[in-house]
């Protein structure tokens, strides 16, 4: 969404900015193209509720790495090279999956969650001008504490609030968040106060739980197999002793504040057809996964729905 060449440019002068006011006006350049990426999923998807994810990877992960990119870039965004190579330097972190990433991104820079939702709103009333129904579900990623969503929340709410006040239109939206930290699954019901729906991030719950990168553990875990440790990948079937647990924990505790809370699963899990059997189990509703893997989810979710009825 962002490494567009006409959009990367700008989305790199907000990261390297020095002031709010710099990135206000990076992100002012930035604001029509999510505008319009978000009317083409509102008219794709014709009324269904859409679910949008904020900003969630590191900064980093937007900017040059070598020496040579960091040169060329340098004076396009008006700075020495040992000045972007600074800022280059600054983003980079030991442990980027567990860094600044995701709601802590918006915590420290709310200017970017502010863009955002004004690229969702404005995008979802010029499509109801089109009579096309629209329902925006704003997700808020890698949530840990009911502080962080609220916080989040408020900001979102105030400008989409301002927006649609002003267009004289009716505009219904949720926000919700991502549950992803094995300790928002610990104290979801405190965070379903916050949030109208979860969608469960298995990929990093998994991973947090077991103190597992999964961009490293496959160097390891061939010996796991081998030695029968584990039976199967915990990133491709999720793990219903310890993830699992944690995931029905959170279930049980949002509807105990939330009874109608929206319940969901995104990431590689979603399209695997016992993790989907375990989901429908919990009370999980719908999943987000690959394309590819969506023929496979359906069918899955259909098997998983005629077997309790069997059983029933």
């Amino acid at each position: 969404m962002f490494f567009d060449k006409d959009r990367i440019f700008n989305f790199r002068r907000m990261i390297t900015a020095d002031t709010k006011e710099k990135r206000e006006e990076a992100l002012t350049k930035i604001l029509p193209y999510q505008k319009e990426d978000f009317k083409g999923l509102f008219r794709t998807m014709k009324g269904y509720e859409v679910v949008i994810r904020y900003l969630d990877p590191p900064l980093h992960e937007f900017l040059p790495h070598t020496d040579e990119e960091i040169r060329e870039l340098a004076p396009t965004l008006e700075m020495s090279f040992t000045d972007l190579k600074k800022r280059v330097e600054s983003l980079k972190e030991f442990n980027p999956m567990m860094g600044h990433r995701g709601c802590r991104l918006a915590i420290t820079y709310p200017e970017i969650a502010v863009m955002q939702t004004k690229a969702v709103i404005l995008a979802a009333l010029e499509v109801m001008n089109e009579g096309i129904e629209v329902t925006p579900e704003i997700m808020i990623p890698l949530v840990g504490t009911t502080n962080e969503l609220s916080y989040i929340k408020k900001i979102v709410c105030e400008t989409a609030d301002e927006i649609i006040k002003k267009s004289d239109k009716e505009l219904n939206y949720k926000v919700g968040t991502m549950i992803e930290i094995p300790r928002a699954c610990v104290i979801a019901d405190k965070i379903a106060k916050e949030a109208s729906f979860f969608s469960f991030g298995t990929n990093d719950l998994t991973q947090l739980t077991y103190g597992f990168s999964r961009d490293d553990a496959s160097k390891f875990l061939k010996d796991y197999y081998a030695k029968k440790i584990f039976e199967q990948d915990p990133f491709a079937t999720i793990d219903q002793e310890g993830v699992g647990k944690l995931v029905d924990m959170a279930v049980k505790l949002g509807k105990s504040v939330r009874p109608d809370i929206d319940l969901g699963i995104c990431g590689e899990h979603g399209g695997d057809p016992a993790s989907i059997d375990f989901c429908h189990r919990t009370g999980l509703t719908y999943v987000s996964c690959s394309p590819y893997r969506v023929p496979t989810a359906r069918l899955a979710a259909a098997q998983a729905a005629i077997k309790e009825n069997s059983i029933i």
